[in-house]
């Protein structure tokens, strides 16, 4: 895609929205290791960030489609570009939700599951990064694209994998008297995981875009 003039101030603001969703992503991973070593002020302050990158991206989103559509800027890949924004977007939105549930149930995690939930984390981290790194290049290198949707896959992939790995032990064991907690800790578990499944979703609308700019 060539960059000129308001083009490529309009792509300098979609890289703004794609810096957010970074930032959000490694505030997402500390904070959720934060609250498992019970450090709760830098938990509360993830908290605030996270609610201010959510705003953040929510406006620059309202901005580049205003521009997209009042400035008739790269109308061969309007639809396209507002898809991906709109997909992306629903990743921050995620992340802000699963962060506040945390914040409002407090669910006790036993230590014996403490790294499973990291591993989930940092998976789910991976995949988002590698999800954004696929959409920046899309508008800049687009050769290099479905290189960064694999990895997206794979982390996903591994996600999955610590997921289910973590249900078993949940509902195997013993020390958590009560279903209650075991069911809790479940849908903690989907809840972190759904991260990495947003990433893929964003993903998939990647590679159909790729496909259609490049035949």
């Amino acid at each position: 895609m060539k960059l000129y003039g308001k083009t490529k101030e309009l792509i300098s603001e979609i890289d703004l929205f794609w810096d957010t969703i970074s930032k959000s992503v490694l505030v997402f991973d500390q904070c959720i290791n934060n609250y498992i070593d019970k450090k709760e002020e830098r938990f509360e302050i993830n908290l605030k960030e996270i609610n201010r990158l959510e705003n953040e991206a929510d406006s620059l989103r309202k901005e580049i489609k205003y521009k997209l559509y009042t400035q008739m800027l790269i109308p061969e890949a309007r639809g396209d570009v507002l898809g991906l924004l709109e997909t992306s977007d629903n990743v921050i939105d995620s992340i802000k939700k699963v962060l506040l549930q945390f914040d409002i149930e407090k669910p006790e995690i036993p230590e014996f599951l403490e790294e499973n939930f990291r591993d989930l984390t940092k998976f789910s981290f991976k995949a988002v990064d590698e999800m954004v790194m696929a959409a920046r290049a899309f508008f800049r290198e687009i050769s290099i694209v479905n290189d960064h949707i694999n990895k997206v896959k794979f982390y996903e992939h591994e996600a999955d994998k610590v997921e289910v790995e973590l249900k078993r032990k949940i509902f195997n064991s013993k020390s958590i008297d009560m279903l209650s907690k075991k069911v809790q800790l479940r849908y903690f578990a989907e809840k972190v995981v759904l991260i990495s499944d947003e990433a893929e979703s964003v993903a998939d609308r990647l590679a159909v875009y790729v496909i259609k700019k490049t035949c």
